[in-house]
């Protein structure tokens, strides 16, 4: 029994010695497990961060196929600064035709990009010209332009004429044809007569006239265009240098009867022609050779509002009276 103690407390002796000893300086790595295969290495691409130095960033996705492009010019928002907004495709460009145009920089942007140049089928593109003007309006006169047209101005035209700088010295209501020059408006204490823009009227298309008219631009462009379209025509092959004028502007009642309400000729829209003179020095007057000036009178109605000659009233038996007064019914011919 006692060696059985002994030997107990030696060997508790000898583990107390052990579990006090120093404890070792390295320690043993494991050894490898024989069934274990290793992984492929990873290949790992970074970047330095700029943000943050020595931090990495993983490479930026490989660049993938562009889509087709989108045909957009832009310009700078002007309400928002910096934003853009599109603008419509430029019409008549087929859709699937790019347009390569420059995108304009906003202004804060150190600089500007060049325009591209413009594309060829921008080029060939057709422009508006003069000939696809309508015909009526291609063969009027510039004064018959402002006035609405071929037959602007004429009988009925209640508007006047803008007064203009006259294309040729000496002429007036923007007509070379008609010469003369401009005078004072006209006013006067009568009711009813005067002239806001009054032209003196010497001659018209190289006929002269023997006595200046003193009248208004639209009955000055009615009596050309009755000269060119109803005198002359009715005596072809003859010459005519003179017209004989009657009367023009003068401010008193119709027929000179008192009561009456203001003439025409009181307004600067009417004249009278009492006879015409051609170049072999012959005279052709309403009172002695009418019935050779009734093609012309009767040519006159329509270009003026006004037509009357003998046998109207009593009161035009020497001469013919012509004005650009309007009616609603149409132009009164007698």
């Amino acid at each position: 029994m006692r060696r059985v103690t002994a030997l107990a407390v030696s060997v508790l002796l000898s583990c107390a010695a052990g579990a006090g000893a120093e404890a070792p300086m390295t320690s043993l790595r494991p050894q490898p497990n024989p069934g274990y295969t290793a992984l492929p290495p990873v290949t790992t691409v970074t970047t330095e961060n700029t943000a943050e130095p020595g931090a990495l960033r993983p490479r930026p996705r490989p660049a993938v196929t562009a889509l087709p492009a989108v045909t957009m010019v832009t310009t700078e928002n002007e309400a928002t600064p910096g934003s853009l907004r599109p603008r419509p495709r430029p019409a008549g460009l087929a859709p699937e035709a790019p347009v390569r145009m420059a995108v304009m920089v906003a202004k804060a942007g150190a600089g500007t990009l060049r325009p591209m140049p413009r594309p060829d089928m921008l080029s060939a593109m057709p422009t508006a010209s003069a000939a696809a003007m309508p015909a009526a309006t291609a063969d009027a006169t510039p004064e018959q332009r402002r006035n609405g047209g071929l037959f602007g101005g004429l009988f009925g035209g209640n508007k006047k004429p803008p007064r203009s700088t006259a294309p040729v010295a000496g002429s007036v209501c923007g007509d070379p044809a008609i010469r003369g020059e401009d005078v004072a408006r006209i006013t006067s204490k009568v009711r009813g007569c005067g002239i806001e823009e009054p032209v003196r009227v010497t001659s018209i298309d190289g006929i002269r006239l023997n006595s200046p008219a003193t009248i208004d631009c639209n009955t000055a462009t009615a009596l050309r265009t009755w000269i060119d379209q109803g005198l002359r025509p009715a005596f072809k092959g003859r010459e005519i240098v003179e017209l004989r004028i009657a009367a023009s502007y003068i401010c008193r009642p119709r027929n000179n009867v008192k009561g009456n309400r203001i003439s025409e000729h009181g307004r600067g829209k009417a004249v009278d022609v009492a006879g015409v003179v051609f170049s072999d020095g012959s005279l052709i007057t309403v009172s002695d050779n009418y019935a050779k000036l009734r093609r012309p009178h009767k040519a006159a109605c329509g270009i003026f509002g006004t037509t009357l000659g003998p046998g109207s009233d009593g009161y035009h038996e020497d001469h013919l009276h012509f004005d650009t007064a309007s009616y609603r019914s149409g132009p009164y011919c007698r």
